[in-house]
């Protein structure tokens, strides 16, 4: 008797608590992957093989107000974050004027740019030693998932658009500021999207670092296709990134990708950064993949940047990154 009476003093208790508080629904989700790359370079240093693990958490909160607000809490914890445990926490507030999302997220360059290494399902291109050359065709930031204040209209058709602002405190830092739009259209079977992004980091004392992106991807039945090109200025850089990537879907549950890039400095007197690779995916079983990646690459250092100073952190490289990694989603 008295278990029962503990009990339902516990369910009466909570029904009063929750009675005048709604109730949220939750989500919970994870991935984790393992891999082993093999590199082939000139630089001593980067040759040899190597283990690597990433894995990450994700919790969403969701409420639905009687005024017909969608209020939204999400936190992903990054298991390999040697800086944080927690990557990303924001809120999110939506209705019929948009959304808008305050804390700790991506900027709304990432959100609407489009690079053509979206395609590909593990970025392996292997980093060389240099502190400019781009790597990929995405816009290039610098607030990551400093906390933010992002809106986002509703869309009008196909179009979508953004904006973001970080700011880095009360004295001079680097504010940052994004915009970005999309436009999603079909021509006959195909499906077209063109996706554009700029963001301007605040320098003190100095010029402002600025990055476009611009991109077009067409996806007809298993093929897709994605073109992009994007550039990065500062007070001693002025990087031009291009890529090309291809892949296509085939019945047996693998995806063939294939895709190419180049990045040069025209302020850093011959310096270039070259790259192609193959990717092959293979769906195991729900929730597992394998990916195999192979990429060659060229490097060639800066001789001189725009100052007319010879380069002492760039180092020439060339050689091939064989990548295997294993996905597991949750």
């Amino acid at each position: 008797m008295r278990k029962l009476l503990l009990n339902s003093t516990a369910i009466a208790t909570v029904a009063a608590l929750t009675s005048g508080a709604a109730l949220a629904d939750v989500s919970i989700s994870a991935a984790s992957e393992w891999s082993y790359t093999s590199r082939s370079s000139q630089v001593a240093a980067n040759d040899g093989t190597s283990f690597g693990t990433d894995g990450e958490i994700t919790f969403s909160f969701t409420n639905k107000t009687d005024s017909g607000l969608t209020i939204g809490y999400v936190v992903e914890v990054e298991s390999d974050d040697a800086d944080s445990a927690i990557n990303e926490s924001s809120i999110s507030i939506s209705g019929g004027f948009g959304k808008v999302v305050l804390g700790g997220n991506d900027g709304v360059g990432d959100n609407y740019g489009v690079a053509a290494k979206d395609l590909i399902a593990e970025e392996a291109t292997p980093g060389v030693t240099s502190s400019s050359i781009g790597s990929n065709s995405d816009i290039a930031l610098s607030d990551g998932d400093d906390n933010k204040i992002a809106y986002h209209l509703p869309a009008m058709g196909g179009l979508t658009f953004g904006a973001s602002f970080a700011d880095s405190g009360e004295t001079a830092g680097t504010d940052t500021t994004q915009f970005g739009a999309k436009y999603a259209m079909t021509a006959g079977d195909a499906a077209i999207t063109i996706g554009a992004a700029t963001a301007t980091t605040e320098v003190s004392g100095s010029a402002d670092t600025d990055s476009q992106n611009l991109g077009l991807k067409v996806v007809s039945g298993n093929v897709s296709f994605l073109v992009s090109q994007s550039e990065k200025t500062s007070a001693n850089d002025d990087i031009q990134n291009t890529g090309v990537a291809l892949s296509y879907k085939m019945a047996n549950g693998m995806t063939v990708g294939a895709y190419t890039f180049k990045s040069e400095d025209e302020l850093d007197t011959s310096e270039e950064y070259t790259s192609s690779g193959v990717e092959l995916q293979y769906t195991i079983a729900a929730g597992l993949t394998a990916v195999i990646n192979v990429d060659d690459y060229e490097y060639t250092a800066a001789t001189v940047n725009a100052a007319g100073v010879i380069q002492g952190t760039s180092q020439a490289d060339a050689g091939t990154n064989s990548k295997l990694t294993l996905k597991a989603s949750f």
